[in-house]
């Protein structure tokens, strides 16, 4: 990622953060419906999760400019996800239901260089931690 991106990411980011409640009830609404299968690993009481959902992806957003100090705690979560039932193919699914809630929620700011941004960081982050939980670098495209 460039530091273009990375700036573009956050500053995006900090868009979404005042709405972040109703980005996560979209987020996981568009994940079960391109993905029902998943709905089973999640609890029926979403609200927790919700929460979970949207500080991870701040600290994430926020230390992408030192991707080094974000990386431990990417590969604990991609260890902790199998644990629950994750699979490498539902990374793409996820990563398209991130993309698809960012749109939605900055509208005419989710432009083709932030939405390059976003893809740039989902794909770089969701490929370290394929390789962490399964073993094999793969990209989540």
């Amino acid at each position: 990622m460039t530091s273009e991106q990375v700036n573009l990411v956050q500053q995006s980011f900090a868009k979404v953060a005042p709405i972040s409640e109703q980005a996560a009830v979209m987020f996981y609404d568009r994940l079960f419906e391109v993905a029902p299968q998943v709905k089973a690993m999640f609890p029926a009481d979403m609200s927790e999760q919700r929460k979970k959902l949207m500080a991870t992806l701040a600290v994430v957003v926020n230390g992408l400019g030192d991707l080094g100090a974000v990386l431990p705690a990417a590969s604990a979560l991609a260890k902790r996800h199998v644990s629950y039932g994750a699979k490498a193919e539902h990374y793409p699914v996820v990563g398209g239901a991130l993309l698809w809630t960012l749109e939605k929620g900055l509208g005419a700011a989710w432009t083709s260089d932030v939405a390059d941004a976003w893809t740039a960081a989902y794909t770089t982050l969701s490929g370290y931690m394929i390789s962490e939980a399964y073993g094999s670098p793969q990209a989540a495209e």
